[in-house]
């Protein structure tokens, strides 16, 4: 119920709290289906169009309109139950959640509450200590979205665009498993990762097609009763969620410690000024008033279309990074890799053609990311496929020419032209790496009469001046020069 007399208190300055205390965090995730039509309807989800342009006449609850629901949206939400080792439920039912919004024209949510399609399993982060750290999932349900109130186009109405009225949602729910605003960090950015891998949600918190909702509560450490906790809503960046259970970690303290009662409260963050406020108290699931829709039969689906679905699961990132570490790489380079499923996928098909993993790394950290990430394209966009690429990486293994005439010249030119292989470029450009004793004595020579008094010192014992003839020779060759004979 709302209660407009009440404001949630600002956290005191502490100069030293009197006890241990923990802090206990939960997170509800929401994540828009990538999805052509709505979860009930044949409504478009296309996002940016016309306000009031993708509403059919089940969304806006006109009489005798009948939900249908959009069997994309359940394979959806399988494919992520099983990337999450959740279990699968053969049966699970809809319900309705009573509330009342105005962007909500039903007055109801259809949602699932008893029966969601997901029960358990979890997401692995690391903890202070760098340990691996099993985050328990509770469930995973689908619902339909609520519609868009508008407070800033007039001074004395709200608008209202229910064009995100009944797009479809997964709701990740997570255990209270989480200790610090750091593993909250790490848990969205793994539960963003993953939607991502597995395309059912572009991820993009700022056009809230994922948003997450954070329950916050605190305890004396050692102590296994939970605080009363508090809700804060519709946080929309990763880096919010955390400032935002930072905040109310010290606020709970400070109420606590003074003797001040923590009320069970809805919040929401304020990104400006880094503080929380009150938008009501929190509802209890007995406000809803959950029945089952008497719309829609029960869903049912059979062990073989799970099976089916299994088939479709990319490869998975933390699948991913194992196997990379187990190649030699450091876990730096196999997250960086994981990070993004195309660069992941395009290292992958590299590996198949390269003699060493860590070659490949360091040509998709340097120059590969180097370009990318200037022209601020993706991978996908990247001239060279990972063959030509890997017939470049092994050119430079075999000694068969420099790194540094590799990258410097070679690379360049394929990028203008990544029809042809790095061999016929070599050879158009006159880029063949000199192993020919006659060509590399007379730039040797040329290096030594260049310095004779580097000659001297070199003699006399400063044997570290070596690399100044060298690169005179590389200079010379014009960076043809075959290193290892020189």
């Amino acid at each position: 119920m709302l209660d407009l007399t009440y404001e949630a208190p600002k956290p005191k300055v502490i100069a030293g709290a009197k006890y241990d205390w923990e802090l206990v965090i939960g997170m509800e995730v929401h994540a828009q289906v990538a999805s052509n039509a709505k979860l009930f309807s044949g409504a478009s989800t296309q996002f940016g169009n016309e306000p009031n342009s993708n509403v059919s006449f089940v969304d806006a609850a006109m009489p005798g309109m009948l939900p249908v629901i959009n069997g994309e949206c359940v394979k959806q939400a399988v494919r992520t139950g099983l990337a999450l080792n959740c279990a699968i439920h053969e049966k699970s039912v809809f319900a309705r959640k009573n509330y009342f919004y105005a962007d909500l024209p039903k007055g109801y949510q259809i949602t699932q509450d008893t029966t969601p399609i997901c029960n358990g399993g979890f997401i692995e982060i690391k903890d202070a200590d760098g340990n691996t750290k099993k985050i328990g999932l509770t469930r995973i349900h689908m619902e339909e979205d609520s519609g868009k109130s508008i407070h800033d186009l007039s001074p004395f109405d709200t608008m209202i665009d229910l064009n995100r009225a009944g797009v479809p949602l997964l709701e990740i729910v997570s255990e209270p498993d989480m200790r610090s605003g750091d593993e909250a960090y790490q848990y969205l950015t793994e539960v963003r990762k993953l939607v991502r891998y597995l395309e059912i949600c572009d991820g993009n918190m700022e056009e809230g097609s994922l948003r997450c909702d954070a329950n916050i509560s605190v305890r004396e450490k050692g102590s296994t009763e939970f605080g009363t906790r508090v809700e804060v809503k519709n946080l929309n960046s990763i880096r919010n969620v955390k400032r935002a259970i930072e905040y109310e970690f010290k606020r709970h303290i400070g109420l606590i410690e003074e003797g001040q009662e923590i009320r069970k409260t809805t919040l929401t963050f304020n990104a400006q000024t880094g503080e929380t406020s009150i938008m009501r108290t929190k509802e209890e699931a007995d406000d809803y008033r959950y029945f089952p829709e008497p719309d829609l039969q029960p869903l049912e689906i059979t062990q073989d279309y799970i099976d089916e679905v299994r088939q479709t699961l990319p490869p998975l990132p933390k699948q991913l990074f194992r196997k990379y570490v187990g190649l030699g790489l450091s876990e730096y380079d196999a997250s960086m890799l994981t990070d993004d499923k195309h660069i992941a996928l395009y290292f992958e098909t590299l590996l198949n053609h390269v003699e060493s993993a860590k070659s490949g790394v360091n040509w998709m950290m340097g120059e590969v990311k180097g370009y990318i990430n200037e022209l601020a394209i993706g991978i996908d966009e990247f001239p060279i496929t990972p063959q030509r690429l890997a017939g470049l990486i092994n050119m430079v293994d075999e000694g068969k020419m420099g790194r540094t005439l590799a990258s410097q010249q070679l690379f360049p030119i394929m990028i203008k032209e990544p029809q042809k292989t790095p061999v016929e470029l070599a050879k158009e450009n006159n880029l063949v790496q000199v192993n020919n004793l006659d060509e590399l004595e007379q730039w040797i020579q040329k290096s030594i009469d260049a310095y004779p008094d580097k000659v001297e010192e070199y003699r006399g014992g400063k044997k570290g001046i070596l690399g100044l003839f060298m690169g005179e020779v590389m200079r010379l060759s014009g960076g043809k020069a075959d290193p290892k004979k020189t």
